[in-house]
């Protein structure tokens, strides 16, 4: 018997920006209430991790890495293209002309999109440089919460600001670090 030969290519669909998540999950719901879910293999939200400070308090989230754009690993035979074009909120595939066939994302590019979110989940501490000296400040954490101040020094190994903060009339230097302030 002949082996099967693995059909299965990633392609992007297109869909509603700030929707990406719901849509991969009723995408998810209708191709397995079909009965389809073999064609599918995967359903990708591209997403990297960010910090934010929310009342003092440090949060993980996951930002879309690309609004818009959902990645599929599936084979488009048959009725799948039109089962997912047909959902609310998708617009298409990307790549098709029209009323052409999806074109499939190349190995490579592949590769750079999954791997850049692998890269950015591992690497979401190194982060440029947000902070120049002489900016005003507004410290969002800790004991001055609520200080405007200027940054003198900036420390990008220790990720910290020395600002310059004025307390009772006298300007007071604080080490801070890049997640107790916020630009004004």
């Amino acid at each position: 018997m002949a082996e099967a030969v693995d059909l299965k290519k990633w392609y992007v669909v297109r869909a509603v920006s700030g929707q990406e998540n719901k849509i991969r999950d009723y995408m998810e719901s209708e191709i397995n209430r079909l009965g389809f879910s073999n064609m599918v293999e995967d359903i990708l939200v591209p997403t990297q991790k960010v910090i934010q400070i929310r009342k003092g308090k440090k949060i993980n989230k996951e930002k879309v890495y690309f609004p818009g754009y959902i990645m599929i690993k599936a084979n488009l035979a048959g009725e799948i293209p039109h089962i997912i074009k047909s959902l609310p909120n998708v617009i298409g595939f990307l790549g098709e002309t029209k009323g052409g066939d999806p074109i499939p994302l190349r190995t490579a590019e592949v590769n750079r999109m999954l791997g850049k979110v692998d890269e950015l989940s591992t690497e979401s501490e190194s982060v440029s440089i947000p902070f120049e000296i002489g900016e005003s400040i507004k410290v969002i954490d800790g004991p001055f919460n609520g200080f405007n101040g200027s940054i003198e020094k900036v420390n990008q190994e220790k990720r910290k600001l020395e600002v310059m903060v004025k307390i009772f009339g006298r300007k007071t230097p604080l080490e801070l670090s890049y997640m107790q302030v916020e630009k004004i």
